[in-house]
Formats: C-alpha cells, structure tokens, sequence
C-alpha cells in the first residue's frame, strides 16, 4: 500500500497543510490542542509516518554531528570517535564521519558538506598546521567555519583553534595540556636514564607536535639535563618506522644508551617495530617512551610508557559542550624505559 502523504492528513482533519506540519514535524508554533489531536488522528487513520527531513526544517534541527579526523585507523583518532559518538548518543543525533589526513583544504571541503546536510554542531579533531604549506587551506577552513557559526552552527575543536578563525558565537575548544604533560614525562624519564634523549618529532608546524617537543626539552632543562636533538618524521606509524633504521645504526654504533621520546603513541609502535627488525630490542639496547595512551597499547610488548589522555572524554567535550573545558593527563611508566639491572647507565 501507498504511504499516505500529508496533503491527505491535512485534508482529512479539515485544516491547512502548514497546520498539519507544525503538529505532526515537531515545529515551535504549535496551533490549539483541539486541533492538533485533530490532525494526530488523521495520521493515525492514515498511517502517516512523518519526514525525517521535514522533521528537521520544522525544528531548525537536522539531529546531526560531523565529525572530522585524520584518520579513523588511528587509535587516537578512534577513541575520540568514540567519545563523540556518547555525546551524540545522549543527544539523540547520530554522527557523519570525514577523514582528511589532516589538510585543511580537506577539512573545509568537510565543513561545507556537513554544513549542505544542516548539521546542528561539527567536531574537528587532530593537530593543527600553521606550516606555509597550508596557509591558504588554513584560511578558507576560517572562512568555512565562521559561516558555517554565523548561520548558527556549532563547533568543537580538539587542542587548538583553527588559524586565522574569527568567529566567538558557537565555537569552543577542549584544550589540552601537550606542553605541561611533555615537560612531566621528561622530569620522570631524567630521574632513570643518565644518558642521551632523543626526540623523534611531526613535521615541523604541526602545534601537537611542536608543544610536546617544546614541553619534553623545558622538562629536560628542568632537570638539569641538555636539550634533546630532535628529528623530523611523519606524524604517524610509518613515520616512526622509517625512522627506525637510522636509529637502529645509532644505537649499535654508541656504548652510552639512548632514551628516545616518540611524540605519539603510534610513532614509538613504529620505531620499535623498525629498531626490532634492525636487532635492536627495547628495552634491552634502549628505551622509547610515546604519548596518549591508546588503547591497542594494551597488547603492546614491551609495555610502553607514555602519557595517558582521557581521549574519549576528549570527543564528548568537543561534541557535548558548549563552553569547552580541559582535561587534564598522566604520565605512565612502563617496561620500555626500565633500565636493565645490569646497565645502569
């Protein structure tokens, strides 16, 4: 059978078509109840079941949430994906998903389609680029969200605001404490390892990256220790991997151990693997230590130390409310920076 239409509901109950849609789409003008139990039973008879999309152009709501990432496969990214998903769950909306491996031209081609769709809020999640590069991707992403704002939307991004975005009105940031809890990890490490640290790094411009970089050397100087050379890799697996082999060459060319700080967790997963393929074992040869806490760590040998970040809460944050906040982290020591009883330098 033919679904009904709302034509014919409004027809059976005797009143207008925008009458029969302000009652049966959920609108804020609602006619008499008289009427509206009048049209409610029309719909009954009927068998009218209402538009989803008509539904949200009644109620200025499409009880939907974008969510933008870098890339879904990354532990990181998953669980603040998961975080998200909570908020939108209590919500009543469901999440759309768009993963852009970080370009923010990408992310702006994201904004715009979600903003197409009516979302009610969009999510954007993973570090920010300030590299030349991405100068004017960054300014249309701005441009993006401050009209996507001014037309009532609302935004939640992790970390850091999007370079060179104006608007106030809807848009907030979960903030969170890379620098401090970098500068904490290395104050620990310095505590144990009395020889060199090395810190594997994003590319430079990446302000995740660079404030974890910037947090572990203030930590070193703190202790007393030299700054840690740095070195310039993908901000992800491969790119600790294919760090690895020169850091396999040396680590067998040196009689001092190294202590290496990947600025993530899936970097350090890299670079062991490399440094394993190489003969090289943590934390055997040297120790590495990673930041955020994913949780495929748990089937991770050796255990690796690292800095916990709450990140589902993180992704709730971002999607729930609307004035932002903060979270706050630990650090977590672990068997990949144990210092072999026999080699205690």
């Amino acid at each position: 059978m033919a679904a009904s239409t709302l034509s014919e509901v409004a027809r059976l109950a005797g009143v207008s078509l925008a009458t029969a849609s302000r009652v049966l789409n959920g609108s804020s003008r609602k006619p008499a109840e008289e009427i509206a139990e009048r049209v409610r039973e029309a719909a009954d008879k009927l068998g009218y079941i209402p538009n989803a999309q008509a539904q949200a152009l009644a109620k200025s709501s499409s009880g939907l949430i974008g969510l933008i990432v870098h890339d879904i496969a990354d532990p990181y990214f998953a669980a603040i994906a998961r975080g998200v998903q909570d908020a939108a769950r209590q919500q009543n909306r469901m999440v759309l998903l768009a993963s852009t491996s970080g370009a923010p031209l990408d992310e702006k081609e994201a904004v715009a389609a979600f903003a197409a769709r009516r979302a009610d809020s969009i999510v954007i999640a993973g570090s920010r680029s300030v590299r030349p590069g991405d100068k004017d991707g960054n300014a249309q992403l701005a441009a993006e969200l401050d009209r996507y704002c001014r037309n009532g939307g609302q935004v939640g991004v992790v970390g850091h605001p999007v370079a060179g975005s104006s608007v106030t009105e809807g848009y907030h940031v979960v903030e969170v404490p890379n620098q401090e809890l970098a500068a904490s990890l290395a104050l620990e490490l310095a505590g144990t390892h009395h020889g060199d640290f090395l810190v594997v790094a994003g590319p430079e411009g990446l302000l995740t990256s660079d404030d974890r970089v910037r947090g572990f050397q203030s930590g070193l100087k703190k202790a007393g220790r030299p700054e840690a050379e740095v070195i310039r890799t993908g901000f992800n697996r491969d790119g600790g991997y294919d760090a690895g082999p020169g850091l396999a060459a040396r680590i067998k060319a040196s009689a001092e151990r190294l202590c290496i700080f990947a600025v993530n967790d899936v970097m350090a997963i890299g670079i062991t693997a490399a440094l394993r393929s190489e003969g090289v074992w943590i934390p055997r040869d040297a120790t590495i230590a990673g930041f955020d806490d994913i949780e495929t760590l748990r089937d991770f040998r050796p255990a690796l130390s690292t800095v916990y970040l709450p990140l589902e809460e993180i992704g709730r944050l971002a999607a729930g409310a609307a004035e932002g906040g903060s979270v706050s982290g630990s650090v977590k020591l672990r068997r990949s920076t144990e210092v072999p009883a026999d080699n205690p330098a």
